[in-house]
């Protein structure tokens, strides 16, 4: 018989969409309040439960998950496979976060409403938002939006990720940039860590580059200007959406149809190595020992800047070009610091990627602009937790709402 679950002081509800990036975000939340989220006047011994609707996906970045399983324990996490039927012995946690406005099932809310006759508070109910660098979300951060349930009334609370101190930080876990400076410094570390992809140390000025983005034209120019470069240069590629756009910019579509996990290619001066998908914490390995890093999404773009490596951000598209709005806001919090030339430069960079543009001319100004933007990329992690991390903000807003 199966032991019966204990009281959770987390529910965390996620809809996978595009295969990774809802649920990279959520599972990396999920592990952090594991660690830190002790609620006000509450145990230190945190229970956190994790509701997701394709556990097929999510095992792959996260290997030890069965999917076939309906609940189970990974990582001192619940992980409960989200369908339209509900455990039967279902109670909400003490905070309910739906993640990237994926919507409560309609049984929960109602059991949520049933706890106020039994509790002094109903469980506070935070709508997790998408990261965005647009100044509006600073006047919706932390508003309430009242819902009616039955005879009874709650609020729900948009809580925003954000860049600036009127806003909900980001996800970083306690740690993980002295974490990522040991790594950095340890020279026989990444020799090992080069070695289990089968790769030799990098040569003299060689470029590591990883490359984990959508679709792009702009990758055929981008991909051409490397193997055409004057300094050797080796790519870091997991086997996704952008492949076959990198196959044809190196002159090797023959290869599309064959290319497989371990492959080793050659084009120019350009060495492509296939890689795997890998969990979180590989991930965050690769980013912390490449010298660039192309990153997609939010999850990856976040974990690009604690990285504190340059890297270049392939925003998810959004129709009317939306997405570009959000990147420009981006980039003016990013660029501030940075001397014109240098910031103009990166601003052009970016828009050539995510609007599809040839990138040779811009990769040509690499070795003049390399140097100021690896200082700027060391140093942007510092500003962004000065007013603490997103779990630190989050469990501060909760103190008056538990």
């Amino acid at each position: 018989m199966a032991s019966p679950l204990p009281p959770f002081d987390w529910d965390i509800f996620c809809c996978v969409v595009d295969n990774f990036g809802d649920i990279g975000v959520t599972w990396r939340l999920a592990r952090q309040l594991r660690q830190q989220g002790t609620l006000p006047g509450h145990s230190n011994d945190i229970q956190v439960r994790l509701w997701v609707d394709d556990l097929t996906s999510f095992a792959r970045i996260c290997p030890a998950l069965d999917p076939v399983q309906d609940g189970q324990w990974v990582e001192g996490i619940y992980i409960q496979h989200w369908h339209e039927t509900l455990p039967t012995d279902m109670t909400p946690a003490k905070v309910v976060i739906e993640a990237f406005a994926c919507e409560l099932p309609a049984p929960f809310i109602e059991r949520m409403a049933e706890q106020m006759a039994s509790q002094p508070r109903p469980p506070c109910w935070i709508n997790l938002e998408y990261l965005s660098a647009e100044s509006w979300v600073e006047d919706c951060h932390g508003l309430a939006s009242p819902q009616r349930v039955g005879n009874k009334s709650f609020n729900k609370y948009f809580f925003f990720p954000g860049f600036t101190a009127k806003t909900g930080g980001l996800l970083c876990e306690q740690g993980l940039i002295a974490e990522r400076e040991r790594w950095q410094q340890d020279k026989a570390g990444l020799a090992a860590y080069w070695a289990s992809l089968d790769l030799p140390a990098p040569r003299e000025h060689e470029l590591r580059i990883s490359l984990f983005t959508y679709e792009s034209e702009a990758l055929n120019s981008l991909v051409k200007s490397w193997c055409q470069s004057a300094t050797p240069i080796t790519l870091l590629l997991p086997l996704g959406r952008s492949l076959a756009d990198v196959l044809r910019g190196a002159g090797l579509e023959q290869a599309m149809t064959t290319a497989k996990v371990g492959d080793l290619l050659h084009s120019g001066n350009l060495t492509i190595k296939l890689l795997p998908m890998t969990d979180q914490a590989g991930y965050d390995r690769l980013l912390w020992s490449c010298d660039l890093n192309l990153v997609r999404g939010e999850d990856s773009f976040v974990r690009a800047q604690w990285a504190g490596r340059p890297f270049l951000w392939h925003i998810y598209p959004q129709q009317e070009e939306a997405h570009l709005v959000k990147l420009e806001q981006f980039l003016d919090h990013y660029l501030a610091e940075l001397p014109d030339g240098g910031s103009q430069w990166l601003r052009h960079v970016n828009l050539a990627l995510n609007r599809g543009e040839d990138t040779a001319q811009w990769w040509a100004q690499w070795p003049d602009q390399v140097a100021i933007w690896q200082q700027h990329s060391r140093h942007w992690p510092t500003g962004l937790l000065k007013e603490g991390d997103l779990v630190t903000r989050l469990v501060k807003f909760l103190e008056s709402r538990i």
